[in-house]
């Protein structure tokens, strides 16, 4: 477990804006940065990176928080894991105290993988170098396919020997449990045969897969033995660590450049990200032999919209793929497609061409996907005027994937020409399957018609627990509507009274402020007045803990503010910061509603009024002495201010609370008329008049201010 000063290091230290700028693009916007949502399926940039306050948000799907926050949720990470990525990233020495057995057997299995799978990528790179094996059979081979050394270190390129248990072996000497090497699929063990280790990628050339972040999470073999009656190419199986459908080999490499460029370049091979980066095209990944999945697309989506698929002349194979484009279609993603000369890949055509010559190619043969597809498909269709119209069909369902509707107009209009058809009949088939609801999604089905006695669905902003924007914020206009959830657990904002954020919200942000508290009234006969006749100067904080307990309003507390009271006076007065010390929190639901609450915090900060200003702004350049007294009256007014503020905002929860109360006087007495329970009824009429004299003098106080129990 990692120390107390350690884990504050890390959390000082870790910058919101390095974080999330390894797995987003971001743009600066006014203060902020803003990006598309990782957690979402985001078509317009509604995440949003505010360096000033250390936070992220998006303010369509609501998830967001601190670099911490942000880690453990995009790498589904525990808190410690988020904390020791978050060390490595920053350089800090992590010191940690010896773990529970509950706490190792729940924070290691993931780390453990990683773990034995750095082993592995060191053993492969160490055999390719090292061996003669290695170099006779592994770096033959690259250097026959044109790979430099530096792209075998940068990729950490390796080879995996003949010997059928080498890795394993290696491996449980070193102290790595064979457990772990059959969990993470290095090698597996049959049952009838327990002694029996094998390693999966033995006598194969080795391209280790890392994740967007860098950890490498599995591995590619090639096959070298022209005799081995074995598939060509082996990859890593499915594991709490990997999952092929949400990866893209080279994206950890290319994330950079593609955000520079604005444009990805997707490939099908390894080889082929490896040449092509060689030629100085870095914005390049590969979908690994497969089709491209939803997850993929996303990933890729959150770099940029523009995407380029290299194709080689195998026909089969081109058309074996178009399912995958229709998906980035439907993503929103604009589509190039370059088709490459016959019998050339793009490893191939990359090595056999200068980094100039290879770029102007790519540059003058993009092709906009629609426009390939109808090229694609004219020799068919002029053979078979039935098959035509079905290829016709297929086409417009494609265009009809497209969510811009500008971008459907442009490629019907060009395709109407293209074809030769009436673009207003294109156009109708068009509308028909965007009614329809068609979908390229694999496991989607569209109905056959719309149906116009559904209830209208929510919208995920409308539907999700955090404050969202105003309808006319950027971020209100990017909301993604879905079906709302049919049920779900209370968020971490709904488990606290409505009239409790706010207080809480102030208590985060300003606990150690300094308030000044005075009625101004000389009271000498009033026994048990609450506050001093003469201005006297509190710490915010300790201020509204005795404000709530001289009223007995502790008690009232919903479970999850209570824990936050507790913990808040447990601080030390010199220590942690309360709003870091929340914000990061162990525990998910204080550490996800604080910063929530941070998230919309401006209503509760100080800005100096305009004669302070103006006091500053003439004191600038005269005496120091001038300019000590300007910064003591900023001082003076900024403790009125939140003295104010605190007065407002605690008198508005016990407004809330005293109206909770009042509803239950109510009820009660409604129970005692029905009951015949004279004497209660007396009782609970009198106190019902006295709760309405201390509502007459809170309403007095609080103005016009609505109060929301």
């Amino acid at each position: 477990m990692i120390d107390q000063q350690t884990r504050q290091r890390i959390i000082d230290t870790a910058q919101i804006l390095d974080v999330v700028s390894d797995f987003v693009s971001l743009r600066r916007q006014g203060i902020s940065y803003v990006g598309l949502c990782p957690f979402h399926s985001d078509r317009h940039p509604s995440f949003y990176v505010t360096p000033s306050k250390n936070i992220c948000k998006c303010f369509s799907c609501g998830e967001g928080g601190t670099p911490l926050n942000f880690i453990m949720k995009h790498e589904q990470l525990s808190y410690t894991e988020a904390l020791k990525y978050l060390a490595k990233k920053y350089n800090i020495e992590v010191v940690e105290r010896e773990e529970t057995e509950e706490e190792k057997q729940r924070n290691n299995e993931r780390e453990s993988l990683f773990i034995v799978n750095d082993f592995a990528a060191k053993f492969f790179q160490q055999q390719l170098t090292e061996t003669e094996e290695g170099r006779s059979i592994g770096l033959s081979y690259f250097r026959e396919r044109g790979i430099r050394p530096e792209t075998i270190e940068k990729f950490g390129l390796g080879y995996s020997p003949e010997d059928k248990s080498a890795l394993s072996t290696q491996a449980q000497k070193a102290g790595y449990s064979l457990k772990r090497l059959i969990d993470v699929g290095l090698c597996s063990q049959y049952e009838d045969r327990p002694g029996l280790v094998l390693d999966r990628f033995r006598g194969r050339i080795i391209f280790p897969v890392r994740n967007l972040s860098g950890r490498y999470v599995a591995f590619g073999g090639r096959v070298m033995s022209s005799q081995a009656k074995t598939a060509k190419y082996v990859n890593s199986p499915e594991s709490i660590i990997y999952s092929k459908s949400r990866e893209l080999y080279g994206l950890y490499w290319a994330k950079g450049a593609i955000s520079k460029a604005n444009k990805c370049y997707l490939v099908e091979g390894y080889t082929d990200v490896l040449s092509m980066h060689q030629a100085g095209i870095e914005h390049v990944v590969s979908s690994s032999g497969t089709a491209l999945t939803l997850d993929q697309i996303r990933l890729l989506r959150r770099f940029t919209p523009n995407i380029t698929v290299l194709y080689d002349g195998d026909a089969a194979g081109i058309r074996a793929a178009l399912r995958g484009i229709d998906l980035l279609l439907e993503e929103g993603c604009r589509i190039k497609v370059v088709l490459l000369p016959e019998g050339e890949d793009p490893d191939s055509f990359a090595r056999s061409h200068s980094p100039s010559e290879l770029k102007a190619f790519l540059d003058a043969e993009e092709t906009d996907f629609i426009h390939f597809k109808i090229q694609l498909y004219q020799e068919e269709m002029q053979r078979d005027p039935m098959r035509r119209a079905e290829l016709i069909s297929d086409i417009m369902r494609s265009i009809a994937l497209i969510p811009d509707s500008i971008q459907r107009a442009v490629l019907l209009q060009s395709s109407a020409s293209l074809l030769r058809m009436d673009e207003q009949l294109l156009i109708s088939e068009v509308n028909k399957l965007r009614r329809q609801g068609i979908t390229a999604h694999p496991y989607a089905t569209a109905p056959a018609r719309p149906a116009p006695l559904a209830q209208p669905q929510q919208s995920a902003a409308t539907a999700s627990p955090v404050p969202q924007p105003s309808s006319s914020t950027p971020a209100a206009a990017a909301a993604d509507s879905g079906p709302a959830p049919l049920a779900s657990p209370p968020t971490p904002s709904q488990s606290i009274a409505p009239a409790e954020r706010e207080l809480m919200q102030l208590l985060l942000l300003h606990s150690r402020q300094t308030i000044l508290i005075g009625t101004g009234l000389a009271s000498p006969d009033e026994e048990g007045q609450p506050y001093p006749s003469e201005p006297t100067e509190f710490v915010l904080g300790p201020f509204v803990q005795r404000e709530l307990e001289i009223d007995g309003l502790s008690s009232l507390y919903t479970p999850l503010f209570a824990h936050f009271m507790e913990e808040l006076q447990a601080l030390p007065p010199e220590g942690q910061d309360p709003l870091s010390y929340f914000t990061n929190h162990p525990n998910p639901d204080l550490r996800s509603l604080s910063t929530e609450l941070l998230s919309g915090s401006e209503a509760l900060e100080y800005r100096p009024s305009y004669t302070s200003s103006l006091a500053f702004t003439r004191m600038m350049g005269q005496s120091s002495e001038a300019d000590a007294e300007s910064q003591l009256l900023q001082q003076a007014e900024e403790t009125l201010y939140y003295g104010s503020l605190t007065m407002r905002v605690c008198n508005s929860y016990k407004m809330a609370m005293l109206i909770k109360y009042m509803v239950e006087i109510n009820q009660q007495i409604k129970q005692a008329q029905r009951a015949g329970d004279l004497e209660t009824l007396t009782e609970l009429v009198q106190e019902l008049s006295l709760l309405n004299e201390s509502k007459r003098r809170l309403s007095a106080l609080l103005g016009d201010r609505t109060i929301v129990g």
